[in-house]
Order: C-alpha cells, then sequence, then structure tokens
C-alpha cells in the first residue's frame, strides 16, 4: 500500500483554488479545454462537490447554447470526457448526444491507417499524414475506453485496447521504457527521436487508467500490453525525477526545463497504479506540484502546445509563461487522485 504524506485540508483548498482559476478560463469546444474540464470532472467525481459540477455544467450548457463546432478533430473529442460526467451526474441526454457525435467521428471520420491507428488530427485537414502521437492516447482512445464500458460496447472497448496496443508498438522504445513524443509511418521513423515529457505523460496517465475503468480487465489480451509496458515506462521514468520532485520537458536532457502537466501526470500515474515503491517518488512530487501553483490557482511552468519538435532546442524553446488547460487538468487529476489514494493498492499479478 502507497505511504504517502500531505496535508488533506491543503490539498482540498488546491483543489478548489485550482478550479476556480481554471472556470475563469476562456476555453472553448478544443483539447485545452478537454482537458482541464476533465480534471474538474474528475476533482468532482473524487470530491463529489457539487459545486464543481455545478460551475462545469453551467459553462458546458453556455457553450452548447453558442453553438458546436461543425467538425470534430482527435484533440477536440478530448471534449467527450466532461461528457460522459455530465451525463452520469445528470441523465441529461444532449450530453450523451454530443458524447455520440464524437464517437460515431472517431469510427467512421478519423483518418486511420495500418490495422486502424488512429491519426493524430489538430484541424479538419489532414493535418500529420499517418503520424502517431501519444497525444492521441489522452483524446480519444481513454474516450473510447470509457464510453465503450459506460455502453457495454466491445466494438469500442477493443477498438480503444487496439489503439493503446498500437501506440505502445509505435512509440515505446523497448529498450529505454520511455515514449517518443511521435512516429512518422510513412517515413518509418521518430522524427526528431524525442522523449518528451508530457507525451509521457499522455502514455502514463491514461494507461494507469485502463484497469480501473474496464472490468475483468484480465480477459482482455491487449491490456497485458498495457499493464506492462507502463510497469516498464514508470521503471525507467522514475530514474528521471528531479530533486524538486519534478519531471523535465525533454525527460533526459538536463538542460530543460522542468515541465508541471508533464510532471503531474506522470505522478498522477504512479499514483493510480498504486506500487508501493514509488511512494517516495510521489511524496516528492507532491511538494513540487504545489510549489507550482499559484495563490489564484494558476498552475505556473506549463509548457505550451507543442508540435514534434526538430530537435531538443525546439523544445526547451517552447514557453511556459502562461496559464495553460492541460497544465489545470492535469494537476487537478492528480491532487484529486491524490486525495483518495488510501483506496488504491496495486495487483501484484499485473
Amino acid at each position: 500500500m502507497l505511504q504517502l504524506e500531505y496535508d488533506k485540508q491543503q490539498v482540498e483548498q488546491v483543489i478548489d483554488k485550482i478550479v476556480r482559476k481554471t472556470m475563469n478560463m476562456d476555453l472553448t469546444w478544443d483539447w485545452p479545454c478537454g482537458v482541464a474540464y476533465y480534471g474538474i470532472s474528475d476533482a468532482y467525481v473524487k470530491t463529489q462537490k457539487t459545486e464543481y459540477l455545478d460551475l462545469l455544467k453551467e459553462r458546458v450548457d453556455e457553450l452548447i447554447d453558442l453553438g458546436l463546432p461543425k467538425v470534430w478533430t482527435v484533440n477536440a473529442c478530448a471534449m467527450g470526457h466532461c461528457m460522459v460526467t455530465l451525463y452520469q451526474a445528470t441523465n441529461d441526454k444532449k450530453y450523451y448526444d454530443i458524447l455520440m457525435s464524437k464517437m460515431a467521428y472517431i469510427n467512421k471520420d478519423a483518418l486511420r491507417f495500418g490495422d486502424r491507428v488512429l491519426q493524430h488530427t489538430v484541424s479538419a485537414k489532414n493535418d500529420f499524414p499517418e503520424q502517431v502521437w501519444c497525444d492521441t492516447l489522452f483524446m480519444a482512445a481513454y474516450l473510447l475506453l470509457r464510453v465503450g464500458v459506460m455502453e457495454k460496447n466491445e466494438d469500442m472497448i477493443n477498438d480503444a485496447l487496439n489503439q493503446y496496443y498500437w501506440h505502445i508498438k509505435y512509440l515505446q522504445n523497448p529498450s529505454s521504457g520511455l515514449y517518443y513524443h511521435g512516429y512518422d509511418n510513412i517515413a518509418g521513423n521518430h522524427m526528431s527521436g524525442i522523449y518528451w515529457g508530457r507525451a509521457n505523460a499522455w502514455a502514463a496517465y491514461t494507461m494507469s487508467q485502463v484497469g480501473n475503468e474496464l472490468p475483468k480487465c484480465y480477459l482482455y489480451p491487449k491490456y497485458m500490453d498495457v499493464a506492462g509496458s507502463l510497469n516498464e515506462q514508470l521503471a525507467a521514468l522514475k530514474t528521471m525525477q528531479t530533486e524538486n520532485g519534478l519531471w523535465r520537458t525533454v525527460l533526459d536532457d538536463p538542460e530543460s526545463y522542468e515541465e508541471i502537466s508533464a510532471s503531474a501526470g506522470i505522478a498522477a500515474a504512479m499514483l493510480h497504479r498504486g506500487n508501493p515503491l514509488h511512494s517516495k517518488y510521489i511524496n516528492k512530487a507532491i511538494k513540487g506540484l504545489l510549489a507550482n501553483v499559484s495563490e489564484d490557482g494558476k498552475v505556473m511552468n506549463v509548457s505550451a502546445g507543442t508540435a514534434v519538435m526538430n530537435d531538443k532546442e525546439g523544445y526547451r524553446g517552447i514557453s511556459r509563461d502562461w496559464i495553460q488547460g492541460w497544465g489545470q487538468g492535469l494537476v487537478l487529476a492528480f491532487f484529486s487522485t491524490l486525495l483518495m489514494s488510501e483506496k488504491i493498492e496495486k495487483d501484484g499479478a499485473l
């Protein structure tokens, strides 16, 4: 069992500050909003504070009234996460209908290649032909899994697990255990070959959710790849934690800055995995993450949106000056999970 050291009241206060700061952001229908509102949804589910649900519902209803986007993208599917929570909490069919429109897009319209692997897309254009990015695991694969379980739809579940399987094959280095940011199937390479921090967070965090979300996960052969991949990745990541309890934007580059969204996602994955040997790394992360939340709830030192850059210098040069939805959301996911960490225990068989 995890042995963690934290002040519950302090963590609850920090969650409250981050939620309120996040709701003051002018986020709309795309992935920054999707990740931010996932964090608020997670905070509601784990704290049961109805004020978080009320704030979320009010804003999403306003966005719905203003009109939906004409087309979805892989990135924009991230907004489906809060639709799951809103529908489950209210039973209001309008959230369900939006959610299922995203599922229809993923199933019928989203660009795929090979064994129906989702190509990462950020617009209605063919942005990155036959490219696989870790980001897709959060924006689409994890959502597919959640909806598949909710609907008891085996096709969705198997599609989700297929995405995990191929993202592992394309993106994880079996020697290091770390994930590359992207893979170009046409060129047959990992482009700049960078171990980007937030890419590893997308992979680790979403893989850590599969066993929690999927009943009898051990009966799905591809789940064994998810569990094995995550175990190797976390074993590698623990060795790259800085003295401040954080991880760098390029994990193996000592000249890269410490980046908070990556740090929160990786630490949250460790929490969910529940390996007691990770307790000391999580405890360091608690201190490091708390030190990067401002008094008014802004998560600081979060890198801006990042394409697969050409080299390490490209990643080092990405700004970390501004508030970002993904930083707010991933830090909320970490601290919300921390509050229920006493209930987490690793399944030693997996």
